[in-house]
């Protein structure tokens, strides 16, 4: 469990008791059940991560909204986004292994995650890795309507394992992930996605391996 969710529910559960000594004990059910929510939303489960050379994981649980050809500095890329609801786990992790080049936290607006146009407007935090097979990949983590704080925990220069933890975006929102045009998608719009373990694309370089 994020640490986040035990403060959270402790903050809850004294104000349950001071709501039941001040007013009345039915109403402290409201607080205690709150408090349930988000020691619930913040689980961190372990998952089993591929071992497939070249995997690209999904970054987040959720469904994916969108596989399309976008433009990064003008060459041409594949973005594929994951919509994250309330009822997701909400923690992220690494889409593939590599070394972090390159860390963007962007301010910005809270529109819906569904909106198209939220992946360049919202608040966001972009990361650039540079994959053990020499190929960039691009993952954002997108702020939606409800969400109000993106957590990111490393910094340029680290390293990272595929499906290693990286941070979490509190309540509904959307993560994005750029691959170069050459990788090979595995995932279609409307498939459900688990962070860690779904495989989203294999990366061209790792392709001739499989």
């Amino acid at each position: 469990m994020v640490r986040d969710g035990i403060y959270y529910a402790l903050a809850l559960v004294v104000a349950a008791v001071l709501v039941g000594i001040w007013a009345t004990p039915l109403l402290a059910l409201v607080p205690l059940l709150l408090a349930a929510f988000f020691l619930w939303f913040f689980r961190d489960p372990e998952r089993v991560i591929p071992t497939t050379s070249g995997a690209v994981v999904s970054p987040a649980d959720g469904k994916v909204t969108g596989v399309s050809t976008v433009q990064i500095d003008g060459t041409p890329a594949i973005r594929i986004s994951i919509f994250l609801n309330v009822f997701n786990v909400h923690v992220n992790r690494s889409p593939a292994a590599g070394v972090i080049t390159a860390v963007e936290y962007r301010r910005g607006k809270y529109l819906n995650a569904m909106d198209p146009a939220s992946a360049e407007l919202n608040e966001q935090n972009v990361c650039t890795l540079l994959t053990d097979h020499g190929e960039r990949i691009i993952f954002k983590q997108i702020a939606g309507l409800l969400a109000r704080r993106i957590v990111f925990t490393r910094q340029v220069g680290d390293r990272l394992e595929r499906g290693q933890r990286i941070g979490l975006i509190k309540f509904g929102s959307r993560c994005d992930v750029i691959l170069p045009a050459s990788a090979k998608v595995l995932v279609q719009v409307g498939n459900i996605v688990q962070c860690g373990s779904s495989t989203l694309a294999i990366l061209s370089a790792a392709q001739g391996e499989i």
